[in-house]
């Protein structure tokens, strides 16, 4: 699962460093809530999860991490996820790695306890990701990946264009219209598929265009504006038109990046993942790509932010075995491994200005602006059924079912109804 998507691949790292951070007299017990733990995450789809796992292991035998892999789609793990908490008593899942959407509905389900605030260096992290992993004024999980939207484009074609990178929607536009043509590519793509990416895509244009969905925790609908109509107008003419291509109607995560890397696209976005596997070598655009914050209607638009949190359930067998995994987690050591290791934004805040680092990954400072300028998802404890309805809706108006006009009062309307339950 790329949480939001390519976040949640956060799981990477469980035990690169943790083996190394833990002191010697660190001694796990079967008694006081320590023993045995049982971690679910989305798909490891980068192939390494499991040895990390098992050097985990061999430093920690009486607290033994057993893995537990669901589907990639972010949808079909919630899916699993809130249907083995559901079933009551204790369940399959001890720590859960879930998507930083999911955690008001968790906790207002009482799915997942409350967790202490001061055991957890959360004072170290970029602001905003906090605020993820809250409800009602608790903290309920630990942010462990962050994450934010990124435009990346073809800097050799650009250059050749003698342009900079758009900063603006009709910039966008225009580049995506004229230019592309002339290379062969088509103009630009997101995430256009029904899924959860969708929903992330039409926030991201409602927002930029300076509207929101929901207010006061979900229990109020704000979306008919102008704005929204807007956001999902311009998304809605880019199909249209064609500058976004017909098939962007079934792009996800890898199906949006395996277009831009294998040099199909002019403009992408995408979550910085995708950045670090095209600019990887077998690449058919490896160095030959940028990448910048998202534009918007007349300047920097705003990114949703995206990651993952790690959350303890409320029946878990070794809750103390648990805070301390997720304590090693979100270490500076293990942090920089997500980043080094697996090409994850981290959450602690230092290591965007580490000189090394921003030397091997560039795009650092550009990632920092937009997770700091970035917007949640609307809170809901109904947010599987709040994004359910946005995906339907904006997908009718891509697809010219529906005005962008008419669209955005069906989903006020829809939205509504769900609140009210």
């Amino acid at each position: 699962m790329r949480w939001t998507h390519a976040a949640g691949r956060g799981l990477l790292v469980l035990a690169v460093v943790l083996a190394g951070c833990v002191s010697s007299g660190a001694r796990a017990d079967g008694g006081g809530g320590r023993g045995p733990l049982t971690l679910a995450t989305a798909g490891d789809l980068t192939g390494y999860l499991g040895p990390l796992l098992a050097g985990w292991n061999r430093a920690h035998p009486a607290e033994r991490v057993t893995l537990v892999e669901l589907p990639d789609s972010a949808d079909e793990t919630h899916a699993q996820m809130t249907t083995d908490l559901r079933g009551g008593d204790r369940g399959r899942f001890d720590v859960l790695n879930i998507d930083v959407n999911w955690t008001s509905e968790f906790a207002a389900a009482g799915w997942v306890r409350p967790l202490p605030p001061a055991r957890f260096p959360l004072k170290t992290f970029l602001p905003p990701v906090v605020d993820t992993a809250t409800y009602e004024g608790r903290l309920y999980a630990v942010p462990y990946v962050t994450n934010a939207g990124l435009l990346l484009y073809r800097r050799d074609v650009l250059d050749k264009e003698g342009v900079p990178p758009p900063r603006t929607w009709a910039e966008l536009e225009h580049d995506a219209r004229t230019i592309a043509p002339k290379y062969g590519l088509d103009g630009y793509a997101g995430q256009f598929l029904p899924y959860e990416g969708l929903t992330v895509n039409a926030a991201e244009a409602v927002y930029s265009a300076g509207g929101s969905i929901l207010g006061d925790e979900g229990t109020r609908v704000t979306v008919n504006s102008d704005a929204a109509r807007e956001g999902i107008g311009f998304l809605a003419r880019g199909v249209r038109e064609g500058w976004i291509p017909k098939a962007a109607l079934t792009y996800k995560e890898e199906e949006s990046k395996r277009a831009f890397q294998d040099g199909h696209l002019l403009f992408l976005r995408n979550w910085p993942y995708a950045y670090a596997v095209a600019s990887a070598k077998g690449s058919k655009v490896a160095g030959k790509i940028g990448a910048v914050t998202l534009p918007g209607p007349h300047g920097p638009g705003t990114s949703v932010l995206g990651g993952s949190n790690l959350a303890v359930n409320t029946h878990a067998r070794h809750p103390d075995s648990a805070a301390r995994l997720i304590a090693y987690l979100t270490s500076e050591p293990v942090q920089r491994q997500v980043l080094t290791r697996g090409a994850l934004p981290p959450v602690r805040a230092a290591l965007y200005k580490d000189p090394d680092l921003i030397r091997r990954f560039p795009y650092l400072p550009t990632l920092r602006t937009a997770v700091l300028t970035a917007a949640p998802r609307p809170k809901s404890p109904r947010y599987d059924q709040v994004s359910l309805v946005v995906q339907a809706v904006v997908h009718d108006a891509l697809t010219g079912r529906e005005t962008p006009a008419a669209a955005v009062r069906r989903l006020a309307r829809e939205l509504d109804a769900v609140a009210s339950r």
